[in-house]
């Protein structure tokens, strides 16, 4: 086809807007990774559990698994160990995206662990954030999962960065962090022994700004607690305790109210908020590019323990 000078620039002008508008980005780079993961695990395991406890990062994680086998259903079970002092908006959440996705969720309690004897808390107020390793194994034995796929990441805690893609845990569910299989040129070996299990984290290469990018991206749904609101909370050092049945106020301690927001959403008894005028999806990127201080960092009461807690946790079977 012959065409006139000018015709010519126009169209090569054309093509390349049409290819800047679709230039490989490092969200693209990202998911393209985590869908070859999540498809891997579905190739070398039987029985995989999705574990979504209704958070930001089980909710990409969840998008990815759709991507990942489209148009074909998700086919991982999702899998929640609910400490029963989650906050109920995240509970209202996660129920209702199984519900409306007619995806299969199984719950499973630390409380049932609790009542059964299988669990023993030391006070009545301990956070039972720690004890969630006892029902999940328990889960994992009862329906035969191989693999559970989790939204972890290394830029959250030292002991998390430790940590494989495929994490293999013994036949007592326990993660030896010198006991792992290498992971060269992205290939993956998930096979176990009966007994065994592999923890999967397609987002390890992920940090919290690539999440929120993303969701920011993809439009994904959240709970509201996220998003910036107004709450009573006790400042307790340098946390900010919400003001709950489960959390109420030490003798001594004022009760303010503050805008404020949640980085990560977990057991009440163990996560804080932060101040935070966000109330959009683009005031907290931007917020998130300015922060300084990891989430479980800032967030987590039971983190803040020791340096050790988390990988003392995993070594005993936690996500």
């Amino acid at each position: 086809m012959d065409l006139a000078v000018p015709e010519l620039d126009a169209l090569r002008r054309t093509q390349g807007e049409a290819l800047a508008a679709r230039r490989w980005t490092h969200l693209d780079a990202l998911e393209a990774e985590s869908v070859h993961i999540l498809r891997e695990v579905a190739a070398e395991c039987d029985r995989v559990a999705l574990l979504f406890s209704g958070g930001k990062d089980s909710a990409v994680v969840l998008r990815l698994a759709e991507k990942a086998f489209f148009p074909e259903p998700m086919r991982f079970t999702l899998l929640h160990v609910d400490t029963e002092h989650n906050f109920p908006e995240v509970i209202a959440f996660r129920d209702r995206i199984a519900r409306e996705r007619k995806l299969n969720l199984v719950v499973r309690s630390v409380g049932d662990s609790i009542r059964a004897g299988r669990v023993r808390l030391r006070t009545p107020d301990e956070p039972r954030n720690p004890h969630q390793s006892v029902t999940l194994l328990d889960a994992i034995r009862e329906l035969g999962f191989d693999a559970c796929i989790g939204g972890a990441r290394r830029d959250e805690e030292k002991a998390r960065a430790k940590e494989r893609v495929f994490s293999f845990r013994d036949a007592f569910g326990q993660w030896d962090p010198k006991n792992q299989r290498p992971e060269l040129w992205s290939l993956y070996n998930g096979r176990v022994h009966p007994g065994e299990n592999i923890r999967v984290f397609p987002l390890s290469n992920w940090t919290e700004l690539d999440v929120w990018q993303y969701i920011l991206r993809e439009g994904i749904e959240l709970p509201e607690l996220y998003f910036a609101h107004e709450r009573e909370i006790v400042r307790r050092g340098n946390a900010l305790v919400p003001v709950t049945p489960l959390t109420p106020p030490r003798p001594g301690e004022t009760v303010e109210r503050a805008t404020v927001r949640f980085r990560t959403v977990g057991d009440i008894t163990c996560t804080a908020p932060v101040a935070s005028d966000a109330r959009t999806l683009e005031d907290i990127v931007r917020e998130t590019e300015q922060t300084r201080v990891s989430e479980r960092g800032a967030t987590r009461l039971d983190d803040q323990a020791n340096e050790a807690a988390m990988e003392l946790r995993k070594r005993e079977g936690y996500f």
